[in-house]
This record gives structure tokens, C-alpha cells and sequence, in this order.
């Protein structure tokens, strides 16, 4: 998904939590034109939680016939670009000639590296009915020796994701470690990122990680007593055996991961290096960027 504006970070309200909890955000909807979208990451508090610089939870929307996702093609460097459906589908389209209809438990990891170009858009057997979308999308951020390697393109199908049961909780580990079993989703640096759906009382000790948030997009949760609401994120201190518990049913993602150096975003750029934002910034303005195969004719301008 493109950012909209030049600047991404959105206002939210920032909660103080317990020794275990650091913060609760709570993102405000930000209406797309028929669908809300949450933004967690980044805020003016919190900027990134291990090598994640951006969250964003959409929907869940429902879309009339003719109606539905359309985010022209936009540029990326120096990120990786997650994205993950619990409804619904997108069809991705990139300037390296993807073409890839992400549906709900795949996942589509998408590496800008020196520079890409995407878009995201709908089949037409998808659009021209009533459809609902619900998803996650993320940002990665590269280690500084990986952020301008050669662009490229994952897909990785729900049957090749590990799904496993933790007491009583069903999970997956998308990517990176956790419960004792490894997905196979590439990684550039040690990166955490698991989708569990608790029912009420239902509880699940948090993976061990140098960063790590909890973000509920549907029920709430309590860690140490402290209550994280619905559409909010829990930032958790380096500390061990801490224990969620669903206070009714609830869909959770756990990401997390080592710290990473600072990160300048500017629109859809970001990078450890300020001048290569300037520079994405004016190629895109004056066409350099490759095309996107099959979706050459539109483009989302730079946000003055």
C-alpha cells in the first residue's frame, strides 16, 4: 500500500504502560475512501519495533460491486514491503513483472532494495462482485550493507507457512523463529512475526526478542494486568516469561526483532541516509523508476 502523505508518521494516542509494557498505541482511522486504515508504526513515540518501521492494519471493509482496492503504481527503496490477508485479495503487479494475487494466510514479501515499483489493484472477477478485504501491511527495514541489493520478489503460499497449536492457541510463524518451529520466509536481520487467534482465556507466553510488540486486530488482551484494547499496539520491555491473555476472542500479531540503526521516511521511502531519500525522491519525479508491466499508464505523483 502507498503511504499518502510525505510524512507518514500519524497521531495516535500514547499510553504509559507497566514495567512489562513500555506503550499502548492506539492508532486513529484514517478513512481511504470506502475502508479505514490504522496506522501503528511509526508515531512520533515509537518509530520502530525491531527491524519494523511500519504498520498498518486495513479494514475490514466491505466493498460494493465496481468498487474495491486500486492503489496506482508508487516506488520503494531500501525496504522490504510485507503484506498479509486474514479476507479477501489483492492482486500485486511489480516493475521487476510479478504478477501475484495474494488471498487470505499467504504471504507476499516483496524486497525494493536499490528501488522498485508496485502496485496494488483487484481482478476484475474480484471487484465486479460485493467483497469484504481485512489485512495487515508492513515495512521491513534492510541492515545498511543489504539496502541497496537487487530488487525481488517472494510468494509464499498459506500451505508453506508453519501453523501450530500452543496451548490450545492456533498460530503461525510467518517469519523468523518461535514455539519451536522456523518459517521459511526469507530474513536480512533476526525478525519475528506470528498470527495467533486466542479465544477467551486463552493465554500465550510472548516469544524472547531484543524488540517486540503485540498488535490486536480484533478482541483485546491483558498482559500484567494491563488491558490492550482492540486496534491497539502493546511495545513490551526485554523482559522474559511475559504471559498474554485474551480477555474474549482475539486475532493478534506478534512482531518483533533486533534493534536496527535510525531510519529517515519520507512518503514511500526509507533508508538509513537522508541524501538517498532526495535522490529516490528525484527520480521518481523526473521517470527513472522502471515501469510496471501490464500497469504502465498511471502512477502515483510524489506529495508536495
Amino acid at each position: 500500500m502507498s503511504n499518502l502523505t510525505r510524512n507518514p508518521e500519524q497521531e495516535c494516542d500514547i499510553a504509559q504502560g507497566c514495567d512489562a509494557v513500555e506503550l499502548i498505541i492506539r492508532p486513529r482511522d484514517k478513512d481511504l475512501g470506502g475502508f479505514s486504515v490504522r496506522r501503528t508504526l511509526p508515531t512520533s513515540q515509537r518509530k520502530m519495533v525491531g527491524p519494523w518501521a511500519f504498520f498498518d492494519h486495513m479494514g475490514p471493509a466491505e466493498f460494493a460491486a465496481g468498487q474495491g482496492i486500486n492503489v496506482r503504481p508508487h516506488p520503494h527503496v531500501n525496504i522490504a514491503t510485507v503484506t498479509y490477508l486474514f479476507e479477501g485479495e489483492i492482486l500485486h503487479r511489480d516493475s521487476l513483472g510479478s504478477l501475484q494475487a495474494i488471498r487470505p494466510g499467504d504471504l507476499n514479501l516483496m524486497v525494493a532494495g536499490s528501488g522498485i515499483v508496485h502496485s496494488e489493484r483487484e481482478r476484475p472477477e474480484v471487484r465486479d462482485v460485493p467483497h469484504r478485504l481485512h489485512g495487515l501491511q508492513l515495512w521491513l527495514t534492510l541492515p545498511e550493507t543489504d539496502e541497496e541489493m537487487q530488487a525481488a520478489f517472494y510468494h509464499y503460499p498459506a500451505a508453506d507457512l508453519p501453523a501450530i497449536t500452543v496451548a490450545g492457541v492456533p498460530l503461525r510463524v510467518l517469519i523468523g523463529a518461535a514455539y519451536g518451529v522456523t518459517s521459511p520466509v526469507k530474513e536480512f536481520a533476526e525478525t519475528l512475526y506470528v498470527e495467533a487467534h486466542m479465544q477467551a482465556g486463552q493465554t500465550l507466553i510472548l516469544p524472547d526478542e531484543e524488540e517486540r510488540a503485540v498488535y490486536v486486530a480484533q478482541g483485546s488482551l491483558k498482559a500484567r494486568d494491563m488491558l490492550i484494547p482492540e486496534h491497539s499496539m502493546a511495545v513490551f520491555a526485554q523482559e522474559p516469561g511475559i504471559i498474554l491473555e485474551a480477555v474474549e476472542e482475539s486475532r493478534i500479531a506478534i512482531i518483533g526483532g533486533e534493534k536496527m540503526g535510525r531510519r529517515y521516511i519520507e512518503w514511500n521511502f526509507v533508508s538509513s541516509r537522508q541524501e538517498r531519500i532526495e535522490q529516490a525522491k528525484q527520480d521518481w519525479k523526473a521517470g527513472r523508476f522502471p515501469k510496471v508491466p501490464g500497469d504502465e499508464d498511471e502512477f502515483i505523483p510524489l506529495p508536495e
